[in-house]
């Protein structure tokens, strides 16, 4: 097992995974930006290096400074947590050039699963059902020949896209053409890659997403599924374990579906195979997230497995130590993103400092904050400041345990989403479990 671990993140995700080495008796090192110098992550760790200026470009996206923070510090293995160089295949392979392990997939398999093109291939051969698309990128002629031939309406996706960006949904030839161009130029900005695919749209279909593990020894595992439905122009809002709208049969299928991906990507650690459900039942492979899921703790509370200890163990070349069918589903989890935003200005960022910080307890509660009394939350990077999750004996009582949770919940300071949140409690749609992912955009529509 690893002595040291440098800790390539910030905010509650850091604190997650130091957490995680504590208990594991692993010491940390964790960086930071010169605007996140007395950040929480930064008292939390054992040890801290200053990679850089505020900008992330310069600070947390700095692969020199951060291999240089963790050969000056002894530390053996690096941890990325999610976002920034997380599924960055250049980062794991100089991690790897550098003597350190990186505590994720391979490079490899980050390059292959990050081209969401080449992820769709070979979904397909995996015999992982995949949206009607194009079968790799396409210019502006073979996009029209093919929107010809399927019809409307269509995705333009970026090959190498993530997060939302560079997607576009068109609904007839003439918006195409435009699409083509724009949606190239956003992925070229945020990717360095304008490379699009095409894909055919499913009106109204759920999120539901997979999280699986592989060891090193050839064991490859699902820890079954998460619905992660109610979002914001893409963004994840809410997320729940297990899926309100899946039966024990389409459950057992989709999960298999992701194992048998995982094992055709040679894939190694923890991973996470998106998929879309549509009303009749069909599910259709979306993309696959080769890092930590910001909302892996709903996982963890369902099936009392540490991810990110998993993470660990696995990259330090142990044996995943649980069989498939000793893994259980127990009860029901939810999870609150907390963002620094004010869903009354259009979810308007909201940085400043956190005058006072009081978060709820009691059964059931579990509140994974980067963030807290006295601090300042950055106008630099993620708005997310934290993580409600609550678990229930069954969703119903989750849900009560959210709305209870929400209440006592005490930020002050700042805007959040908290109270939003409290609102979707209470939603009919929300509590009888029937929305998708176009539910939320057209609910706030509706409303302005």
């Amino acid at each position: 097992m690893f002595r040291k671990i440098l800790v390539a993140n910030r905010g509650e995700i850091a604190l997650r995974v130091m957490r995680a080495c504590r208990e594991l008796g692993i010491r940390t090192v964790a960086v930071y930006s010169e605007a996140d110098a007395q950040a929480r992550h930064v008292r939390y760790a054992d040890e801290a290096r200053c990679v850089g200026p505020a900008a992330a470009t310069r600070s947390y996206l700095n692969i020199d400074a951060i291999i240089a923070a963790a050969r000056e510090t002894g530390a053996e293995a690096i941890h990325p947590g999610y976002g920034f160089l997380a599924e960055n295949a250049q980062f794991a392979r100089a991690c790897r050039d550098a003597g350190l392990v990186f505590i994720g997939p391979s490079p490899e398999a980050i390059a292959l699963m990050g081209d969401k093109a080449a992820a769709r291939k070979l979904a397909d051969s995996a015999g992982v059902p995949i949206v009607p698309g194009t079968p790799e990128t396409v210019g502006s002629e073979e996009a029209l020949a093919f929107a010809d031939r399927i019809g409307f309406p269509l995705m333009v996706k970026a090959a190498a896209g993530g997060g939302g960006r560079g997607i576009r949904i068109v609904r007839d030839r003439a918006e195409l053409e435009q699409a083509l161009v724009i949606a190239a130029q956003e992925a070229h900005a945020a990717f360095g890659d304008g490379s699009l695919y095409l894909e055919k749209f499913l009106e109204r279909p759920r999120h539901i997403e997979v999280q699986v593990l592989a060891d090193h020894h050839g064991t490859v595992l699902h820890l079954f599924e998460r619905e992660c439905s109610i979002q914001r122009r893409r963004q994840k809002l809410w997320e729940e374990a297990p899926s309100p709208a899946l039966t024990p049969g389409l459950r057992a299928q989709i999960c298999e579906a992701a194992v048998r991906l995982a094992r055709a990507a040679g894939y190694t650690n923890a991973g996470t195979i998106e998929f879309l459900l549509d009303a009749g039942g069909s599910f259709y492979f979306l993309e696959m997230n080769t890092r930590i899921q910001v909302e892996h703790p709903v996982t963890e509370l369902v099936t009392g497995i540490d991810i990110v200890k998993e993470q660990i163990r696995i990259a330090a070349g142990e044996r995943l130590d649980v069989s498939q069918d000793e893994i259980r589903l127990h009860g029901h989890a939810i999870e609150f993103r907390i963002n620094a935003e004010d869903p009354s200005l259009g979810f308007f960022p909201s940085p400043g400092i956190i005058e006072r910080m009081e978060l709820p307890s009691g059964p059931g509660i579990r509140c994974d904050f980067g963030f807290g009394t006295g601090d300042e939350v950055s106008p630099f990077y993620d708005s997310l400041i934290g993580k409600l999750i609550v678990w229930g004996r069954d969703r119903s009582e989750a849900l009560a345990r959210g709305r209870r949770a929400l209440d006592e919940l005490v930020i002050e300071g700042i805007a959040t989403t908290a109270s939003f949140h409290r609102q979707l409690t209470d939603d009919p749609s929300v509590v009888a479990a029937a929305y998708h992912v176009q539910f939320l955009d057209e609910r706030l529509a509706n409303l302005q």
